[in-house]
């Protein structure tokens, strides 16, 4: 049996690949499509409407279309339909895909070309955890995770918030809930994120967005490489009505934190690897029931 066919048949499968992932890249070939990604990635595994997305990206809807079909075809963003809503996601396989093909077969999995991703096997380390929160105002959600987290944690965690906003200040209503619920007060303050970016600043295992708003903005990266994952949270400080109205919305956000907070830290981190550990904390954050073990 001559091995042309089968030479022919491996160089077909090369092209294939090739065309396929040249598709993904040129969709990225784009600053604006670049930034949609982005977006798209900061709040995977979750999907955003357009009018937010346009809205973030500062771009008009019709030009933001023409960029997000781009995106779908070339399997980098999902697109459903939810009632009037059409929502864009983040195409987890396929950019996942793209990078394995990037870094096995362009740069031949060379270390000094591409950091190693980490393994299901690598495991967090048992050890007390810096986790951040981060919000637009860093007045009433953030400081509510801050609070929980760094009292019910048990020591294993090390809670901070921030905001994204010039300046904020700790809401009252929102203090009053933690008073309630028999959290301390006193160390609580509103910080903006840049204060967390410093070369003096701890480096964090953990970040996670409480607002759809922050988790828009384009921040820098957090250095070492934390887990991070988006809770979105309703505002309370924007509910409009009765004060009785008003103190339901803050009690509601409060408990909706606590829920997750909760969840959190059931999770056996020392042997849980850390893409477990990224899907266990996605799924926290949509209010889907962990596993029987970690419930």
């Amino acid at each position: 049996m001559s091995l042309f066919p089968l030479r022919y048949f491996a160089y077909w499968r090369i092209m294939n690949a090739i065309i396929s992932h040249a598709e993904a890249l040129a969709a990225l070939g784009h600053p604006t499509r670049l930034a949609v990604f982005r977006l798209l990635a900061r709040r995977a595994p979750q999907s955003v409407p357009a009018s937010e997305v346009a809205e973030a990206t500062g771009t008009l809807p019709n030009t933001l279309t023409k960029h997000l079909d781009l995106l779908v075809q070339g399997g980098l963003a999902t697109r459903k339909r939810q009632g009037r809503s059409v929502l864009y996601g983040l195409n987890i396989p396929g950019a996942g895909d793209l990078v394995a093909y990037l870094v096995g077969d362009c740069c031949r999995s060379r270390p000094d070309i591409a950091l190693a991703s980490p393994t299901e096997e690598a495991a967090m380390k048992n050890q007390a955890f810096n986790v951040l929160f981060v919000c637009t105002g860093n007045s009433a959600r953030s400081i509510f995770a801050e609070a929980i987290m760094n009292w019910d944690g048990g020591g294993r965690f090390r809670a901070f918030s921030a905001g994204t906003n010039a300046y904020s200040e700790l809401n009252p209503r929102a203090l009053d809930v933690l008073r309630a619920n028999g959290y301390p007060v006193e160390a609580l303050s509103s910080k903006h994120v840049s204060v967390f970016q410093g070369p003096d600043a701890p480096q964090f295992d953990f970040v996670f967005t409480v607002c759809d708003r922050s988790a828009n903005e384009d921040c820098p990266p957090w250095p070492g490489q934390p887990i991070s994952a988006h809770w979105g949270v309703a505002d309370p400080v924007k509910v409009e009505g009765t004060d009785a109205e008003k103190a339901h919305a803050f009690n509601e956000a409060f408990r909706m934190l606590r829920q997750r907070i909760h969840a959190f830290i059931a999770l056996p981190m020392a042997s849980v690897g850390r893409i477990s550990l990224q899907r266990f904390v996605d799924d926290i954050g949509r209010d889907k029931p962990l596993p029987a073990p970690f419930a």
